[in-house]
């Protein structure tokens, strides 16, 4: 089988990071249910069918890949494996009012989207293990005032709990990417509240980062009235300043 770069494909050769990935999940077991993204050639999910704790499905979207998968897993293929782009699945419709963790060597192309969903998805999924180009994963769970802290970072915190959890160099795959990776958790907040409109907090977010080296006052114009802009020391700060709190106040003055 030959990675195919329209599927941003990379197969994951070394054991021990794919056992290291399976075992991130920490809900998987008290939830009952796993979701993984782009099988590819059933590294990871080798690991995952191995607990047998949690029912495994997985989603692929190369027909090739779904019938290797077919022959190497064929029990698991049978009734587990669907043959969709993720991009195109519904998984909370597929599921019903099932949670579900989420898990995957993300396509790189993809992997924003990916996080995206997740967020779209939060209701049902707890939990989500994945590896992502480390420039992206750093960028998820950065602090604020970093270099890399940015739109994904807010929107990631704002509902989940993130955590680096090891880096994989690129002799872990084949082909090797040009590129460094990284696998990251996300534990979403119970009972949780943002507390202001989530629709306008993402526009806010968004506008903010959009030109991140000017000062809120220049960036956020549409949103305040010129005479707090200009008078509150507030909007002299950079969006890489704020928390994800902060933008909720932001919101909550609009």
């Amino acid at each position: 089988m030959h990675a195919k770069k329209s599927f941003g494909q990379h197969f994951l050769k070394d054991e021990n990071i794919a056992e290291r990935i399976a075992n991130g999940l920490l809900q998987a077991e008290q939830i009952g249910l796993v979701l993984e993204v782009g099988p590819g050639m059933g590294m990871l999910t080798k690991y995952l069918l191995g607990h047998k704790e949690y029912e495994t499905f997985a989603v692929e979207a190369d027909r090739d890949m779904v019938e290797y998968l077919g022959k190497k897993f064929p029990a698991f293929a049978q009734k587990h494996l669907i043959p969709k782009d993720f991009l195109d699945f519904d998984a909370p419709a597929y599921f019903g009012e099932k949670q579900f963790c989420l898990i995957g060597n993300y396509p790189y192309n993809i992997s924003s989207q990916i996080l995206f969903r997740l967020l779209d998805w939060r209701n049902q999924v707890p939990e989500m293990v994945g590896m992502f180009q480390k420039e992206v994963a750093d960028r998820i769970v950065s602090k604020p005032g970093s270099r890399v802290y940015g739109i994904t970072s807010v929107l990631a915190q704002a509902f989940y709990q993130t955590e680096y959890l090891f880096t994989v160099e690129a002799s872990a795959f084949n082909p090797p990417p040009k590129v460094v990776s990284a696998v990251i958790r996300l534990t979403r907040k119970e009972n949780f509240t943002l507390g202001c409109d989530e629709k306008r907090f993402k526009t806010i977010v968004k506008t903010a980062f959009g030109q991140r080296r000017k000062m809120l006052r220049n960036t956020l114009k549409p949103f305040f009235d010129n005479d707090l802009l200009m008078s509150d020391p507030y909007f002299e700060k950079r969006p890489e300043t704020l928390g994800w709190e902060e933008y909720v106040e932001l919101v909550n003055r609009t």
